[in-house]
């Protein structure tokens, strides 16, 4: 049956009807969703999601923290920052791609630089029109501060376009981000130093940390070990290498800061940053004083001028190149004076990066030789390894402690002589070892005082050296010596804490192996089994001054932040005590005043105590003349000890006194011996005093010659 055509158009209505209204059905329920939703975003959702879209409408830039200040025990800023904002650019990885092949590496450096030209005159061009006139950049300096020969930097390092930028330059890059992939703005803690080089290897210099980290194990766990964003090391952000920037980096660092920037959609700046200041670092006081230090250096510098032509170095072709001193109160520690010369300008490291050239320039003058090993400065390396370094035997300023273990382990008394022929000889008949005074002099009747005061070294070999030997069986003797030196800071490290500081150099143990105990023993004696440092020799001379009380050296007075306040004061910390009579003491230190350095202590107004060594020391080949001298003044309640070593400066009252001498007149002017700063007094107090160390030798018998062939076999 056929249905009815009326019918089911009246069907079809219906249905078309139907769906009709379902689809309206269904798009005033979609509105109705989206209506409620848009309401649940204004009015429930609305603020959170404000939050984040400040959050994400803004850019964080941490802010490295301004260094504390170094300054000198008076005040003086040796080493000092100042904060400021700096251009830096990050290099293409891809910029060595498609070089011409088979092209030296300065035709590639020239070609990437021809690449690179059109963006370093753009540059040049922003700096003209936005920044200080007096600090324009032509596209030839954008050009060297890219180091496009990859000379200071690698290729993945910041290069450090600019510093110091004006306030224009700085809103010009931030509002054009986007036209320049690779720039930067860092605000930065830039380091400067005092020009006039005041103990720079003892202050030390400063590295980027993301170089530093490569380098010490120190900054590799500085990089992992805090999530604190104030503590957290950036990569640019300055840290100490050496020295005291490296010793007190946690204390001189400080915090950092914050700027957030609001930006738009299209991460551009579209207003004034909100800045976290960075905290400062505390400053230190060094107790150093400047005037002392540079007193230090000239003299040493002088003092080699003169002896690369004086008749007074006898060896051929021995012209001394480095001289080191180290100035140390005998009470407290305190080192007023620290110096290995010749030194440099370390505002060479200024941005904390170095030239090749200059690290050349200063490759040799970059250590602090008055705690290790340092190569005098010669260009050929193997030139230098054929000199001594800094580290060198004592000679004959071993002879006062020898005499003192001499006494104490009762091989003889205060008043006990010796007839010192000019030669003493040991070991087994038909090969005897000789050892011999300077000049081959006969002292004759020698009490302990007069061996020191002679410098004779028959007198150690046969009363000390040979006397320990058999004393003790085997190696006994040897350990009993050791133990000895290292009571008095020779052989272990002084306790300083600076970073890098060489605890000695002991040979008397191997001598005794390949050789014997007894010659061990008996050039120990005389100063020929060991080489220390410079600040090794300072602290055995403060030692021997203040009967046997050790010292911690200090090179910090107190730390103060940055509101003034001292947030610690070092206190004097001693770190043994030697323990022997008083006769014994005075013995050594009748010893001492009677080395006679008339010459050098000329016309001086203060009592002293003293002695003078020439190490030998067989290098390249050669047998050397090292300079050594050790004293301390006043000669009775002492206040100041000196050490000396100046490396094939020939014999140590003529190479290394006269600049013991010039120290202990400059801290007498601007600290005072007795108390009150001898400049400070009229000059005729200046001068009118006559008093020296107690002369008493013979004619032809000056400490000049004490120590010539000392350790002649």
């Amino acid at each position: 049956m056929q249905d009815d055509p009326q019918k089911r158009d009246i069907v079809n209505r219906r249905h078309f009807s139907f769906r009709l209204n379902a689809y309206f059905f269904i798009i005033f329920l979609m509105f109705s969703v989206l209506i409620i939703r848009l309401a649940i975003l204004q009015f429930v959702e609305g603020p959170d999601l404000k939050a984040q879209e400040n959050n994400i409408g803004s850019q964080k830039v941490m802010i490295p923290p301004i260094r504390g200040n170094i300054l000198d025990s008076t005040g003086y800023p040796i080493a000092y920052s100042t904060s400021t904002q700096s251009l830096y650019f990050k290099l293409d990885p891809d910029i060595r791609k498609n070089l011409k092949k088979g092209s030296t590496a300065k035709e590639q450096q020239v070609e990437i630089e021809e690449r690179m030209r059109p963006f370093a005159e753009q540059l040049s061009a922003i700096f003209a029109e936005y920044g200080d006139p007096a600090k324009q950049m032509t596209a030839d300096d954008v050009l060297r501060q890219l180091d496009l020969g990859f000379k200071k930097n690698t290729i993945s390092t910041p290069r450090r376009i600019k510093t110091d930028l004006t306030n224009e330059e700085i809103a010009y890059f931030m509002e054009n981000r986007d036209l320049y992939d690779g720039i930067d703005i860092v605000e930065e803690s830039v380091r400067h130093y005092d020009n006039s080089s005041i103990a720079v290897q003892l202050v030390g210099y400063l590295k980027k940390f993301n170089s530093a980290v490569n380098s010490l194990d120190f900054y590799k766990d500085k990089k992992e070990d805090t999530t604190d964003a104030k503590l957290k090391y950036l990569d640019q952000e300055d840290v100490g290498m050496d020295g005291i920037e490296l010793m007190y980096q946690d204390v001189l660092r400080g915090k950092n800061g914050l700027k957030i920037y609001p930006i738009n959609a299209l991460s551009k700046i579209i207003g004034p940053p909100t800045i976290t200041n960075p905290e400062k670092g505390n400053d230190l006081y060094l107790t150093i004083n400047k005037n002392v230090q540079l007193q230090t250096e000239q003299a040493i510098t002088d003092h080699l001028a003169y002896l690369k032509t004086s008749p007074d170095i006898l060896k051929v072709n021995q012209k001394p190149k480095t001289g080191y001193a180290v100035a140390m109160e005998v009470n407290t520690g305190k080192v007023v004076a620290m110096a290995s010369m010749p030194d440099y300008n370390p505002n060479v490291w200024s941005g904390g990066s170095i030239s090749q050239e200059d690290y050349d320039n200063s490759e040799y003058y970059l250590k602090n030789g008055t705690i290790r090993e340092v190569l005098a400065p010669y260009e050929d390396e193997k030139e230098a390894g054929r000199h001594a370094d800094s580290m060198v035997f004592l000679g004959s300023t071993q002879k006062p402690l020898s005499v003192l273990v001499g006494l104490n382990e009762q091989l003889f008394t205060t008043s006990t002589t010796y007839n010192d022929t000019g030669t003493f000889k040991f070991g087994r008949k038909g090969s005897e070892v000789t050892i011999r005074n300077a000049s081959n002099h006969a002292y004759g009747t020698l009490d302990p005082a007069h061996a020191i005061g002679k410098s004779s070294n028959p007198f150690m070999a046969a009363m000390i050296g040979d006397k320990m030997y058999r004393k003790y069986t085997g190696l006994e003797g040897v350990d009993k010596w050791d133990a000895y030196m290292k009571e008095f800071g020779l052989g272990v490290k002084t306790g300083s804490d600076l970073p890098f500081e060489n605890a000695g150099i002991i040979e008397y143990y191997h001598e005794a192996e390949s050789a014997s105990t007894q010659s061990a023993l008996i050039r120990a004696s005389f100063g020929q089994q060991a080489r220390y440092t410079v600040l090794q020799l300072a602290q055995y001379a403060a030692t021997l001054a203040n009967r046997g009380h050790r010292m911690k050296p200090q090179f910090v007075e107190k730390i103060v932040d940055s509101d003034g306040h001292t947030v610690q004061t070092m206190q004097p910390e001693e770190l043994n005590t030697v323990d022997f009579k008083d006769e014994y003491w005075a013995e050594v230190e009748q010893g001492m005043r009677l080395v006679n350095v008339s010459e050098a202590f000329s016309g001086v107004n203060y009592t002293y105590a003293s002695k003078t060594g020439t190490s030998q020391q067989s290098v390249g080949g050669k047998l050397v003349d090292n300079a050594v001298f050790i004293a301390y003044a006043p000669a009775e309640n002492p206040v100041l000890a000196v050490a000396v070593v100046v490396p094939e400066g020939g014999f140590g009252s003529k190479g290394a006194a006269p600049i013991a001498r010039k120290i202990f007149d400059a801290y007498d002017d601007e600290i005072g011996l007795t108390g009150t700063p001898r400049k400070a007094t009229s000059s005729n107090d200046a001068t009118s005093g006559t008093t020296t160390g107690t002369q008493g030798t013979a004619a032809g018998d000056s400490a000049a010659t004490d120590s010539a062939t000392e350790n002649v076999d």
